[in-house]
């Protein structure tokens, strides 16, 4: 386990999944009274649960449904025994059924915290970005340098609809945790996009899309 933000108020961390090849998981804590929700549940199920089996874990958030964020979700539900929670359009793709279905700017709370959710679909139907004070925790939405992988160009389209309407509307100090490797801060992705914005790019634009060199 890795603190990656910390202030009076919030401390997250970024989980060990096991292996090397898995999704960021993380932990979200309210600093004063200790509750805390587990966002995203990639990797190993043993290695995952020594590291929040004593973290009063009031939720599973889910940011998608792809199977390298997954394939912990139903064995720690059974051993936590929690709620999950994600957006409907991702669940037919869950291990375990949804018992809370997550809309756009829906509000979870923990302690005496508050989590705003962003519906941002375009890496799947369903995904999802939590935002707690000024930290996001984008899932494969965002990443430094570029958007989530997008499967068509309307895929893309999307992704950056909702980049643009929900998340690049946000603060420049927010700091962006995200879905595999290193995080962001907005003001460098907004940034990035606005060099991007201002070129030409073939209609048919998707993939695995990088401001800068596309």
């Amino acid at each position: 386990m890795t603190i990656v933000a910390e202030d009076n108020k919030v401390r997250i961390e970024k989980l060990d999944p096991g292996g090397v090849m898995w999704a960021n998981p993380y932990l979200v804590t309210c600093k004063q009274t200790g509750e805390s929700v587990l966002v995203d549940t990639p990797g190993n199920p043993d290695v995952m649960l020594t590291q929040v089996i004593d973290k009063h874990v009031k939720y599973i958030l889910m940011t998608h449904n792809h199977g390298d964020h997954i394939s912990a979700l139903a064995a720690l539900k059974a051993a936590l025994k929690v709620p999950v929670a994600g957006h409907e359009l991702d669940a037919h793709k869950y291990p375990v059924p949804l018992d809370i279905k997550l809309e756009d700017s829906a509000v979870v709370t923990f302690g005496r915290l508050e989590m705003k959710v962003y519906h941002t679909p375009g890496h799947t139907k369903g995904s999802l970005c939590f935002l707690v004070g000024t930290y996001l925790l984008a899932g494969d939405t965002l990443f430094p340098h570029g958007p989530g992988h997008t499967v068509s160009p309307a895929n893309f389209h999307q992704i950056v609809q909702s980049l643009t309407e929900k998340i690049f509307v946000l603060p420049d100090e927010t700091l962006v945790f995200s879905g595999h490797g290193d995080g962001t801060v907005l003001w460098k992705e907004k940034d990035e996009f606005r060099q991007f914005s201002a070129k030409p790019h073939r209609p048919d634009l998707f993939g695995d899309v990088l401001w800068l060199e596309s």
